[in-house]
């Protein structure tokens, strides 16, 4: 498919949605902009252990920071793995997404709608970013601090279960701008057509597609991204199920814009329980509810009824996220503070 016509499909599929309730349910603008043309390959090859020689105890000193953060609270663990997807999926794995609002650029990613007020986890990556410069300065980049970070924070959500070799040798980017987050990121209520294209725009496939989709099973959501889903729709077979759907209700009316739990069962674990939660009709987006589509439900299934099936494949679908267009020294720097260019 060239891109006028998947920019077009996008564009109908989400005024689908926008025609109803998603515009004053998530403030997304109306229309949505267009996909972006697919990325090129990556350039650079990433290595594991690159920091051995210039900086031993670089990925230590990440994890130490994402176990503490973990061990006193697992949903910010939720938060760097949903950090280091937002990070990859605009201008690729380059720490674009750290950077703070300057005079210069006072709309950066992390003030997008998909980013703001959401996102969380900035506090991690400073804290080992700090003592990083203070043990190898100016050697270890944000980028890989945001990747390691992720990897961590799987590791410790799954209980060591999924354990995600992650290579690295990244560069940080020096440009960040808020509008392109709406272009590039999955929005809640995307059907399954528009998830393909937007994956396959960052070199995912379908099956990337639903494997990384099963990180909802640990974090939370403000009741605004699933509004539209509230009360169930008896006549529409991707509905929310009506239990779930009423306790939602009772939870979000209490005024302003609550937070719940994306899995009621195992809410604090990384785990397959989510592709259950599929099939049961028990998640919250739309975005969720679309895998029940043919194109997608096999893989649900398979990945819901085979224990270590869905661990497995998700390690190697980080790593390959990991790999969207990673900048060299020629596009990118190594940043002394992460909220800033050099």
């Amino acid at each position: 498919m060239d891109n006028d016509k998947l920019a077009a499909l996008v564009v109908v599929a989400l005024l689908g949605c926008m025609a109803h309730t998603c515009q004053a349910s998530y403030g997304y603008p109306n229309p949505m902009p267009p996909i972006p043309s697919p990325t090129p390959p990556t350039a650079p090859a990433l290595t594991l252990n690159y920091y051995s020689y210039s900086c031993p105890n670089a990925e230590a000193i990440v994890r130490e920071a994402v176990k503490n953060a973990t061990d006193n609270n697992r949903g910010i663990g939720a938060g760097l793995i949903r950090l280091f997807f937002h990070d990859c999926f605009v201008r690729g794995c380059d720490a674009s997404v750290l950077l703070d609002a300057t005079t210069a650029n006072p709309e950066p990613e992390k003030l997008g709608i998909p980013n703001f007020p959401s996102l969380r986890g900035f506090e991690v990556i400073d804290a080992a970013k700090t003592k990083l410069e203070k043990e190898c300065g100016g050697v270890v980049s944000c980028a890989d601090i945001v990747a390691f970070a992720g990897r961590d924070a799987s590791f410790f959500l799954s209980n060591g279960v999924v354990d995600i070799k992650m290579p690295a040798g990244r560069y940080d980017g020096r440009v960040s701008f808020a509008n392109e987050t709406l272009r590039d990121l999955p929005p809640p209520f995307a059907n399954v057509t528009v998830l393909e294209a937007m994956f396959k725009a960052k070199g995912l496939d379908l099956d990337d597609m639903v494997t990384l989709s099963g990180a909802h099973t640990v974090g939370i959501s403000h009741c605004s991204s699933f509004a539209d889903r509230l009360p169930a729709d008896p006549s529409d077979p991707t509905s929310m199920e009506p239990v779930l759907a009423s306790s939602l209700q009772q939870k979000c009316s209490r005024g302003g814009d609550p937070v719940v739990v994306q899995d009621d069962v195992t809410p604090r674990d990384l785990d397959k329980q989510y592709y259950q939660n599929v099939l049961d009709r028990k998640v919250l987006f739309k975005s969720d509810a679309a895998l029940l589509s043919p194109q997608t439900l096999k893989a649900v299934e398979h990945n819901a009824k085979n224990p270590g099936k869905w661990e497995r494949k998700f390690t190697d679908a980080m790593v390959k996220m990991g790999n969207t267009e990673v900048k060299t020294k020629a596009n990118g720097e190594i940043r002394k503070q992460c909220r800033f260019v050099n």
